[in-house]
């Protein structure tokens, strides 16, 4: 099936990954500055927005008694759970990637590790992002369904995007990257580092539904759906966590998870699960600690109000 009409079943589809660590080649730490610009749609506070007219609908279809679901942390089936990422040095050799569809990709060629983490291993078969940053040029490459040439120095990949981490610039209008929204990946992850480390995340989440609308609206550029059903979620559609939701009860690192939601709430940006929570693993994550996370209901959110989306 086509990028463009790209559906997933509504399984558990990120089933483990390739777990960063200090043996992957250029694997270094993030620089203490922040992804995309201040004023970027990512990082706006959206606790006082308005909701939108239509959120009560939009939210019970997705499921108002389905749970928030975090899916990441340690490990899943033996494999490390989440969506992996590595950090390399403006020195690390480019290599090319074939592109199976070429037309809404960036060409590269990307720096990307012989050794590079694969969501769900070397034999996965489900997404297969690989994401990396280079952090002195600080620029996003991100590949999905991505497999590394025997010999280490090339790739191939469904598609594949290039951000610049200092610009607001979004993907063409109707263009895919390596999420059917067109939007990157790597900002919305939840991270360790902040969660646990910084006690703070300043940005938007990503997450995921099993059912969306052929429609976006901004920060996404692109649809994955046939249906046009108004309930349904377009991509890019943004919620958060009500304000009154009590979460004092909770661990603090899911608390500040669950700030963040108030704060910065979360966006569409795939078909997959519904209410599925995107983060990167770690193997210091406490599983039962964002296993509490699950006590959040669809019913606790509610969406911000949009612009009219694009749909065509």
């Amino acid at each position: 099936m086509h990028r463009s009409l790209r559906l997933v079943a509504p399984l558990h589809f990120l089933l483990g990954i390739m777990l960063q660590s200090a043996s992957l080649a250029g694997d270094l730490a993030l620089p203490a500055k922040g992804v995309f610009p201040a004023d970027n749609l990512w990082n706006r506070d959206i606790s006082r927005e308005p909701v939108d007219p239509n959120s009560a609908a939009l939210v019970k279809s997705i499921g108002l008694d389905k749970p928030l679901h975090p899916d990441f942390g340690t490990t899943y089936n033996g494999t490390p759970n989440g969506i992996p990422f590595i950090v390399v040095g403006g020195t690390q050799p480019r290599v090319p990637v074939e592109f199976q569809y070429k037309d809404e990709s960036d060409p590269g060629p990307y720096p990307i590790p012989a050794d590079a983490p694969i969501e769900g291993g070397p034999a996965a078969k489900g997404d297969r992002h690989v994401l990396v940053i280079d952090r002195d040029a600080w620029k996003l490459y991100e590949l999905w369904s991505a497999h590394p040439a025997p010999d280490g120095k090339s790739w191939r990949a469904g598609s594949g995007a290039i951000f610049d981490l200092s610009s607001n610039k979004l993907r063409p209008a109707g263009w895919t990257s390596a999420d059917a929204a067109g939007l990157p990946v790597f900002p919305g992850l939840v991270r360790y580092d902040e969660a646990v480390e910084k006690k703070a995340i300043l940005h938007a989440l990503r997450f995921t539904c099993v059912r969306t609308r052929h429609a976006y609206i901004p920060p996404a550029t692109h649809f994955a759906s046939r249906l046009t059903d108004a309930n349904l979620p377009p991509m890019g559609m943004r919620v958060r966590l009500r304000a009154d939701f009590d979460i004092s009860k909770f661990p603090a690192d899911a608390q500040v998870i669950l700030t963040a939601l108030k704060k910065y709430g979360m966006i569409v940006a795939d078909n997959g699960s519904d209410w599925f929570l995107s983060g990167a693993p770690n193997p210091r994550w406490n599983d039962d600690e964002l296993n509490t996370l699950k006590r959040v209901k669809g019913r606790d959110f509610e969406v911000i109000q949009m612009p009219a989306p694009v749909t065509r």
